[in-house]
């Protein structure tokens, strides 16, 4: 067992049909790689970019549980060499999910600013928004410089319990701001495991980690193919006429 896999937890009950969704009570968060984009970006940054295969011996650590992503990053990274041309280049060339912007807009109007919570970087992150006219959201996330051709982590948001992710975002989920918001929490992978815990709706990307382990764990989560799935979710119970359509928040589980 891995130390990302999620703790055994009562099963969650089926939401109320006399309780409603009310978006302006919610707060949403978003994983980045593989959830608003259709791929793991750094992980194609690291493949692309890097000098040797160390970066595989650390993939593979991480996976099983030996370290966590924070080392992981800071070993992957030190394989890699490019310019700094040469990797606006790379992400000129990745898109995000169709469905992101009108799901935005939906989100909007009704009074709710989500968050990105990646476990990358935030100059890649805003880079790829900000070219696919993405703007005006908060993001999150590790933090990256340049020094010529290296690419040189810190981790602002490293937990102070574990330490071993390189973004903790469990404790971004718990910051002061978004008490008294009930969490929607939209994402992937391992790193959204613990976040997934602490919020009262999941969407898990199908055949992903996230659905996985969560399934395992008899946790309750809607899956998503892409983000137009959740568009449709939240178009369905927030009819512009009616706000109120019937939908019940989960339990959190206790961290």
């Amino acid at each position: 067992m891995t130390p990302y896999r999620t703790t055994a937890a009562q099963p969650l009950t089926e939401p109320a049909p006399e309780q409603a969704l009310r978006l302006q009570n919610c707060q949403v968060f978003f994983d980045f790689d593989n959830t608003i984009t259709a791929f793991d970006v750094l992980d194609g940054i690291i493949e692309q970019f890097s000098v040797n295969h160390d970066w595989i011996a650390y993939e593979e650590a991480w996976k099983k549980g030996k370290i966590g992503s924070r080392q992981c990053l800071e070993g992957q990274l030190r394989s890699i060499r490019v310019e700094r041309s040469r990797l606006h280049d790379y992400l000129k060339t990745v898109s995000i999910d169709a469905a992101f912007g009108r799901l935005l807009a939906l989100l909007r109007r009704h009074g709710v600013e989500p968050v990105i919570v990646s476990d990358s970087f935030t100059q890649i992150i805003r880079y790829i928004l900000d070219h696919n006219g993405i703007s005006g959201i908060t993001v999150h996330a590790n933090t990256l410089r340049m020094q010529a051709d290296r690419l040189l982590p810190s981790f602002p948001h490293a937990g102070a319990e574990c330490g071993r992710c390189g973004h903790c975002k469990t404790e971004t989920l718990a910051r002061a701001e978004f008490a008294g918001k009930q969490a929607i929490y939209i994402g992937d992978g391992l790193s959204d495991l613990c976040p997934a815990r602490r919020s009262n709706l999941v969407f898990a990307k199908r055949g992903c980690s996230l659905q996985r382990h969560l399934l395992e764990a008899d946790r309750h989560c809607h899956p998503f193919d892409d983000l137009s799935d959740i568009y449709l979710f939240f178009k369905e119970f927030t009819d512009e006429r009616n706000t109120l359509a019937p939908f019940a928040p989960y339990p959190v589980t206790a961290v």
